[in-house]
């Protein structure tokens, strides 16, 4: 990635999470508007519409929000969204945060035309052209970037398992716990989608899901058996192991803090710095690297 990076990089764009809100605010505005609803239905990822001549589908499907009627609960879903969307494309950095959510789109897009595909061949001798034009657009609303959003969860309980939050407003639940039940409900639901028939919703949890699997393995799990990172979490254990009783095992190299002056701090190391530097989640993006 680092190459592609390079040459890239600064194509990258920045804020896209508020970029995306904005469309879905955008598109909400439309469903709640008298007539807004009509528009959205040109607006929508159908492949067979896309095929007729109308391209601009490619792009407006992202407008498509989540359906949701509840306004309180459209502005709470768009602040999680916010929270955690800002948080990776700090953590990740602008480029690959963007590689995410673009693999996402065009992942999505796949999914729409195997649909379509597959319309094809259960009904393509039995319905016009036109006719399964209008079957695709009744489904098109499952290719939208709900699933796509929710693959950021994932990602964001996969990078912070021990970040804890308000689940329903009220019960702590730490992330890792939250990414599992939800990744397992999403396995549910995709394997129902397949043995009841759906399967356009089927190729559309399928897709997110597959955005995630990339990132854990390329970028995610992998990571930590590059040969740099080995050495340093070896180094890092040995000199756990050697440290007399009462040391630390944390420690920021900013402020100084460790696990004891605050339990419910976070410690990671800065990948980029030359060296094994820990820093506490307060400084982890503030501070300077060390070359």
């Amino acid at each position: 990635m680092s190459n592609f990076e390079k040459k890239f990089g600064k194509y990258a764009i920045k804020n896209l999470t508020i970029v995306l809100i904005i469309c879905y605010i955008i598109g909400y505005i439309f469903t709640f508007a008298p007539v807004g609803s009509g528009i959205l239905e040109y607006l929508t990822l159908n492949p067979a519409a896309i095929l007729r001549g109308q391209v601009w589908r490619l792009i407006t499907w992202i407008l498509i929000p989540p359906t949701e009627s509840n306004l309180f609960f459209v502005l709470i879903m768009l602040y999680f969204y916010y929270s955690i969307g800002t948080t990776m494309e700090r953590v990740w950095g602008e480029y690959k945060y963007n590689c995410y959510i673009f693999t996402g789109l065009l992942l999505m897009i796949v999914a729409s035309f195997l649909s379509y595909g597959y319309l094809l061949i259960k009904f393509g001798s039995s319905y016009s052209s036109v006719e399964i034009t209008a079957a695709m657009q009744i489904v098109s609303h499952v290719f939208s970037t709900y699933y796509i959003n929710m693959s950021i969860l994932l990602a964001f309980a996969a990078t912070f398992p021990d970040n804890v939050v308000l689940f329903m407003f009220i019960i702590p639940l730490k992330m890792k716990w939250l990414g599992i039940v939800y990744g397992v409900w999403l396995a549910f639901e995709a394997i129902s989608a397949a043995i009841s028939g759906n399967i356009y919703l089927f190729f559309a949890i399928t897709a997110s899901l597959l955005t995630f699997a990339i990132f854990w393995f390329s970028g995610g799990k992998l990571m930590h058996l590059r040969p740099k990172e080995v050495k340093r979490r070896n180094d890092f254990k040995k000199s756990v192991r050697i440290t007399p009783r009462g040391i630390t095992k944390h420690k920021c190299a900013v402020c100084g803090r460790s696990e004891e002056d605050d339990p419910t701090l976070e410690f990671r190391f800065c990948s980029k710095c030359n060296g094994n530097y820990e820093y506490c989640q307060e400084h982890l993006f503030t501070h300077t690297h060390v070359k």
